[in-house]
């Protein structure tokens, strides 16, 4: 059945990268993830210069850093800012704070485009005692969004962890919701996003997957040759462990059924069309986590994976369960954060991700850019 179209977004480790169209599905859009908590960090400024030289023209702000703001204005690069955690249950009770919040970052920086405001960051992972206040925080941004003209222009979402599906959720076939989260919170939640032409959102980390699971082959989780694995739900096979989770979304989408009840079937039509991912990457090193979590973090997988994941996204792939699927990602991260807090603390994603950048743009033959004078 038609519906109206509800862009998927997976979050990614990544920026966006605006770029042509490629045979069969669009190809899609890649950016980065840029943190701030640091006090070796390059300015703002400097960063922009940066993410200019590259041809990044997508970024995701974990918050509405003024002097961010300020530097990405006139770019041309589309910037996605962040009401945190801390501030859902105001913007969920208070209409005003709403207003007040999107007038202070978002209405007072008009020569910067911002396209999408993100409403807290895995909720129900992080902030479960918020989970029944997230959709009418959410509600009240976009109202103070339309209110002030920008209903349109700047979309309201929201990153999930993969938490909220149940375990397992392999083979991607058995994808389906939480029963705590599918009707009372995913199920409205997906209609809003239809509602206001915006997009459900995920944070996909394959190696979080790998690592907590010792039964899932290192190659299938870092995008390297492997024999893949079958799906008997379906009869497709997997090469990727993230078109994998992917596809498990995918498929606890359509469970969710229609909208007029709560019957369960196939919700097919712009749900399941367009992808994106606005968290996703792989470590190059253990930082502070220690070696339990770390253990497989290196230069070399990190390099396989988000190079490989940014031209599987460029070339326009989709993924087995959906092979017309758009889909667009932000790889995390930028930098790394050396001031975050110890509950926040975790391999070192930051610094490699420009190089890895340039080679997954290889794949693609596509031009050469700069290289870094510096290891940022």
């Amino acid at each position: 059945m038609a519906l109206p179209k509800l862009l998927l977004l997976l979050l990614v480790v990544g920026g966006a990268l605006s770029l042509t169209f490629f045979p069969g599905s669009e190809a899609g859009d890649v950016g980065v993830c840029y943190g701030m908590m640091g006090d070796n960090l390059p300015q703002p400024p400097a960063v922009v210069q940066l993410l200019k030289q590259h041809g990044i023209t997508m970024v995701r702000l974990f918050n509405a850093d003024a002097g961010g703001l300020r530097a990405l204005a006139n770019t041309g690069i589309k910037v996605g800012v962040s009401l945190p955690n801390d501030n859902v249950a105001e913007a969920a009770s208070s209409m005003s704070y709403a207003v007040r919040w999107v007038q202070s970052n978002v209405q007072a920086y008009p020569g910067t485009w911002i396209d999408s405001v993100s409403v807290g960051n895995e909720v129900f992972h992080q902030a479960p005692w918020l989970t029944h206040q997230l959709l009418p925080a959410m509600k009240n941004i976009q109202a103070a969004l339309a209110g002030a003209g920008l209903g349109d222009a700047v979309k309201v979402v929201t990153p999930i962890a993969m938490d909220a599906l149940k375990v397992p959720s392999f083979p991607p076939s058995v994808g389906e919701f939480r029963d705590d989260l599918a009707w009372s919170v995913m199920r409205p939640m997906v209609d809003f996003l239809e509602q206001t032409g915006s997009h459900l959102t995920f944070n996909v980390y394959p190696y979080f997957a790998y690592k907590y699971d010792s039964h899932v082959d290192p190659d299938f989780a870092f995008f390297r040759p492997n024999n893949g694995q079958h799906d008997p739900g379906t009869g497709l096979t997997y090469f990727n462990l993230f078109d994998a989770m992917v596809d498990a979304v995918f498929h606890a989408v359509e469970k969710l059924g229609n909208s007029g009840g709560r019957t369960r079937g196939r919700r097919r039509g712009g749900v399941t069309s367009t992808m994106g991912v606005p968290e996703s990457g792989a470590p190059a090193g253990k930082g502070k986590t220690g070696v339990a979590l770390a253990g497989s973090a290196s230069t070399e997988n990190a390099r396989a994976y988000n190079s490989n994941l940014i031209s599987k996204v460029l070339r326009g792939a989709g993924t087995p369960y959906n092979p017309d699927a758009d889909i667009s990602v932000y790889i995390f991260s930028l930098f790394n954060e050396n001031l975050k807090p110890v509950v926040h603390q975790q391999p070192r994603f930051g610094n490699c991700v420009l190089p890895q950048w340039r080679d997954g743009l290889k794949r693609l033959g596509g031009p050469p850019y700069v290289q870094l004078s510096q290891d940022l």
